[in-house]
């Protein structure tokens, strides 16, 4: 007897046929372009890494149908360099207040 929740599923590995003969496997890539996050960092984070972010999402999307291996690389690269940006935008934000301080206590031992 089969599994309730099994009726309808569809293993995203299986093989439809192409022209009655042939089968291929339908596996369902993930096209994410990472636009929504490289504009996050463009606000959020060091603009300049994320305008960067923003160009390599956008030829992501762009190269999508044509070349689906290069709009993969140019998406992780989007990734990359969004993930680049915030972080580097905090570590501004953290080390910049440390360092003043820091130099702040130093220069009391001067006087």
């Amino acid at each position: 007897m089969a599994h309730p929740n099994m009726g309808g599923h569809r293993d995203s590995k299986e093989t439809t046929p192409l022209n009655g003969d042939e089968a291929t496997p339908s596996v369902s890539r993930c096209h994410n372009d990472y636009r929504k996050l490289s504009i996050v960092s463009i606000i959020c984070g060091l603009s300049c890494v994320g305008i960067m972010a923003l160009i390599n999402s956008v030829k992501a999307q762009e190269k999508r149908t044509s070349d689906p291996e290069l709009a993969e690389q140019c998406a992780l690269k989007a990734r990359k360099f969004s993930i680049l940006a915030i972080l580097l935008w905090v570590a501004i934000l953290v080390l910049v207040p440390t360092l003043m301080t820091l130099v702040s206590y130093l220069l009391t031992f001067i006087d």
